[in-house]
């Protein structure tokens, strides 16, 4: 299903608006970090859900860009402001870097976790060859009987498949046969 319009009014029932609300806001809150983060701006949103509870975003922080529109009226250059702005670009930068780490860590565990999986079977393998080797003789002549009956018993399947396979063969070419005799009636 494709996306669609939406009439632009007001949502009637409770459920489908709180959901319409957090889905939406989380759309604002990620747009408002977009902007952000490629222009630099400083961005800052309230909203109070339906239920009254308030969702804010920041960038830097809602705080800090309140608090600079509410003094914009002074001319006074702040300093400190711009500063502020330089170290909020430089944490920026560290953070992707952490996250880029992170993701390499994340890899990094899996590729572990699969090394471990086949030493794990190294190492049983390595085992069942351990305990062929203690054997006795009475116990290795019992195990060379069970693995010529088991021989056996697959090449009795594998006859049995390949009687089977020609079985369909035969069955298919009748088939074959009426197609291309249809085909050439038709001609």
């Amino acid at each position: 299903m494709g996306r669609r319009k939406i009439e632009m009014k007001m949502v009637k029932d409770n459920s489908s608006r709180q959901v319409t609300f957090s889905k939406r806001r989380t759309g604002l809150f990620k747009k408002a970090n977009e902007l952000a983060t490629l222009c630099g701006a400083e961005v800052a949103i309230v909203v109070f859900s339906p239920g009254g509870k308030p969702f804010s975003f920041g960038h830097p922080t809602v705080d800090s860009v309140s608090d600079r529109f509410l003094n914009q009226d002074q001319e006074v250059p702040n300093v400190k402001a711009r500063a502020g702005s330089s170290k909020n670009a430089k944490v920026d930068r560290l953070n992707q870097q952490l996250v880029d780490v992170m993701k390499l860590l994340q890899a990094e565990k899996k590729k572990a976790q699969s090394l471990d999986q086949k030493a794990k079977k190294a190492k049983a393998s390595q085992t069942c060859q351990t305990q062929i080797n203690e054997l006795s003789l009475h116990e290795l002549e019992k195990l060379k009987g069970s693995m010529e009956e088991l021989r056996e018993n697959v090449k009795t399947r594998v006859c049995e498949i390949e009687a089977s396979f020609s079985l369909l063969l035969l069955a298919q070419k009748p088939i074959q046969e009426a197609d291309m005799s249809v085909t050439k009636k038709a001609n």
